[in-house]
């Protein structure tokens, strides 16, 4: 809570933000919940900040995939789940484009391998934006209000339950899809 006070905490949040969505390995809802419940007031602006560097990440992210692939293709085989989500983001992307990106940005799935996947087989740009902005801001929005609104009572639930969240979307998500095809 400390830290969420700190003057640069809105720069810290959204350096992590970018970070997490390319290459590190922490996500900003540890810096995001803490903030928006120190300061519920400014919950929305914390949110559209994660979000939008969230997604300028993810293109960094992207752009990896597309022109250094070849460079981080060692340290992904290197990092066994990585190689495993990345082959199963391959997959996610063959049969759902679009909704993969989608869940990978609100779930708890690794969304840095989607956007490195995402560049590697060339997905289009303006959906994989849009794909992003839809799915980030939905996750980040939903834990800055959950957060502003419930205080530290909803940081325990939230903590026990955003995992089963985000599945449960991945799984509505899925079914959905199946539906529509059939």
């Amino acid at each position: 809570m400390r830290w969420a006070r700190h003057p640069k905490a809105s720069w810290y949040l959204g350096g992590l933000s970018f970070a997490e969505s390319s290459f590190f390995p922490i996500p900003p809802d540890v810096m995001l919940a803490p903030m928006s419940m120190a300061q519920p007031s400014r919950a929305a602006r914390f949110a559209t900040l994660t979000t939008i560097t969230s997604v300028l990440g993810g293109l960094l992210g992207y752009v990896i995939g597309m022109f250094a692939f070849d460079l981080v293709a060692p340290l992904l085989e290197g990092a066994g789940r990585f190689a495993a989500s990345f082959a199963q983001a391959k997959d996610w992307f063959a049969q759902w484009g679009f909704l993969a990106v989608f869940a990978a940005g609100f779930s708890p799935i690794p969304y840095k391998i989607f956007t490195i996947t995402a560049g590697v087989l060339g997905m289009a740009l303006l959906p994989f934006i849009m794909a992003s902005l839809v799915g980030r801001g939905m996750r980040f929005y939903l834990v800055a209000f959950l957060m502003a609104w419930g205080g530290e009572r909803m940081e325990a639930k939230l903590q026990r339950w955003v995992d089963w969240l985000g599945w449960l979307t991945v799984f509505l998500l899925v079914a959905g899809v199946l539906l529509y095809q059939f």
